[in-house]
């Protein structure tokens, strides 16, 4: 193996990161290897042959692209280009910037452009690298862009990046690297053993490095589900204070903390996020459609959540207005996940603002469309209407649970409401064994009904309200601290006498609630009047 070296065969001990991002050093100031360094974004060790000056560009790119803001990395490591032409390494930079692992997508296109600007050829790029490791570094980018299928160079990719992290132990971004590359091979969904082998590569950079902004990330977009969640705590805590610069990083410890129902942290974490991206569209004069909607969506979930409906109101007007300003399809897929929240989560199913127009989203946006609108016809004694909705989710033609759960939630709706109730109470009970069998996904739920919360409203409905129970104590497996599973869990437990577990959860229910003004929003009937206002309830 080689060691770190320069165009005239000089060892390199570069440590600096950032430094044109140094804040006050009884801030962030830290210690490494006898030099003072700080940073918003982080700090990271990757020595490459790089000249000096466009070292430290490439150095703040990399930070950058560990918080995946590709945008701002892209600029830094062509900025490192400008100053060293022949920089191998900041072209890998920009190439990695036009891939996004954990959502699946990349841009293959710009980045192949990226990479021909080093050279036209691949044989004659890895020529220009300036140690033996940085050419396994190009030579596994080629691959993530090269010729064949995407799924294929995704585990291609992962395999040349397992390669260089074994033979370069000490290389802390080979690792994170790596851990990262295969999250971006679980295709299918959430594969629990392949996130522990991220979780236990990147778990080692952590322990070495604290302040590493992708071993914070990749941890916590490791455990982000409620099984795992506890043991992301850690970097949830931290990772918003080690890059504090990079708005993705202030929303991601909100994936750990949503996973657990730590509601109050969520909206804070979001809060902060979505002001850095009011300031960021802001200061870029960006259109309304780069506006923080992935912020703003989950904190409008945390608000329902806490019963804080006019907060969540006023977000949903927000999008709202942007959408008539212009309409991108952006705007439109989150317009469409929040009206279809707020109307599940609030139930005020006659007074909804109208669907987007929702050409070119994707399938599970549609379909959380139709079916909260059939969903609402139906509570609102719309049969026809719900019908209607049923017919369009049977139109997508897909096997995809975001679609199959409710389009057979909505269906056993229908059966219940004309009469036939075993008949619904199994399309419920196969739209709960559908959802279990799907691996988890971070964030508000979709389908935006969580299947065995439903069935066990119905199940109450019926007056059947142990079966009822159980359904939500599963539904809380799934979404803990989720209050409208905790008021059905509540409700059943008080019809039932079971008084003392009752309590229990009526006090998770107002502290769940514990900021809110609408005490009586998701308070149960059946446990009679809610809390004195000073301990508010959702």
């Amino acid at each position: 193996m080689d060691g770190f070296y320069d165009r005239k065969g000089e060892p390199i001990v570069h440590k600096i990161i950032s430094p044109a991002r140094r804040r006050s050093f009884f801030l962030l100031a830290f210690f490494f290897v006898g030099s003072v360094f700080a940073s918003e974004l982080g700090r990271v060790d990757f020595p490459t042959s790089g000249s000096p000056e466009a070292q430290e560009a490439f150095l703040e790119g990399v930070l950058w692209l560990h918080s995946f803001e590709y945008e701002d990395a892209r600029e830094h490591f062509q900025r490192a280009r400008e100053l060293d032409p022949a920089f191998v390494m900041a072209a890998w930079g920009e190439a990695m910037t036009y891939n996004y692992p954990v959502w699946m997508r990349q841009d293959q296109d710009p980045a192949r452009e990226a990479l021909a600007r080093l050279a036209p050829t691949r044989e004659e790029r890895l020529k220009l690298a300036g140690t033996a490791r940085e050419r396994r570094y190009l030579e596994a980018v080629e691959i993530l862009f090269g010729e064949g299928d995407k799924a294929e160079r995704d585990f291609a990719y992962s395999r040349a990046m397992e390669s260089l992290h074994r033979d370069y132990p000490g290389d802390l971004e080979a690792a994170s690297f790596y851990a990262l590359s295969l999250l971006g091979t679980c295709h299918e969904g959430r594969d629990v053993a392949t996130y522990m082998r991220a979780a236990a590569v990147v778990e080692e950079v952590f322990a070495k490095n604290p302040r590493h902004p992708g071993a914070a990330h990749y941890l916590i977009h490791s455990y982000d589900d409620p099984v795992h969640a506890p043991l992301g705590l850690r970097a949830a805590r931290v990772y918003a204070g080690i890059a504090p610069a990079a708005e993705h990083a202030l929303h991601m410890p909100s994936h750990i903390f949503l996973a657990l129902g730590m509601w109050e942290e969520t909206t804070a974490s979001n809060i902060d996020s979505f002001n850095a991206a009011e300031a960021r569209v802001k200061r870029r004069k960006q259109p309304p459609e780069r506006r923080g909607y992935h912020a703003m969506w989950w904190l409008h979930y945390s608000y329902l959540q806490q019963g804080r409906l006019e907060e969540a109101d006023g977000l949903l007007r927000d999008i709202q207005a942007d959408l008539k300003a212009g309409g991108a399809a952006r705007t439109r897929r989150h317009y469409a996940l929040m009206r279809a929240h707020n109307i599940v989560e609030t139930e005020r199913w006659g007074s909804s603002p109208p669907s987007p127009n929702l050409e070119g989203l994707s399938v599970g946006v549609i379909a959380a469309d139709h079916f909260v609108n059939g969903y609402a016809a139906l509570r609102q004694g719309q049969r026809e209407a719900a019908r209607d909705s049923l017919g369009a989710l049977m139109a997508l033609e897909t096997s995809d649970a975001v679609v199959v759960v409710p389009r057979l939630q909505l269906a056993g709706l229908i059966a219940v409401s004309e009469g036939r109730p075993e008949e619904g109470l199994e399309e419920l009970r196969q739209a709960v064994k559908l959802e279990q069998e799907t691996p988890f996904g971070f964030g508000p739920p979709l389908p935006v009904k969580p299947a065995h919360e439903l069935l066990g409203e119905v199940l109450a409905e019926m007056e059947q309200f142990a079966a009822a129970g159980e359904h939500f104590e599963s539904a809380l497996k799934r979404s803990p601290q989720r209050a409208r599973s905790l008021r059905g869990l509540a409700a059943a437990l008080c019809s039932t006498g079971g008084k003392e577990a009752a309590e229990e959860v009526l006090e998770e229910l107002a502290e769940v609630g514990r900021a809110s003004k609408n005490r009586e929003h998701v308070w149960p009937a059946a446990c009679g009047e809610p809390p004195a206002h000073g301990r508010g309830v959702s």
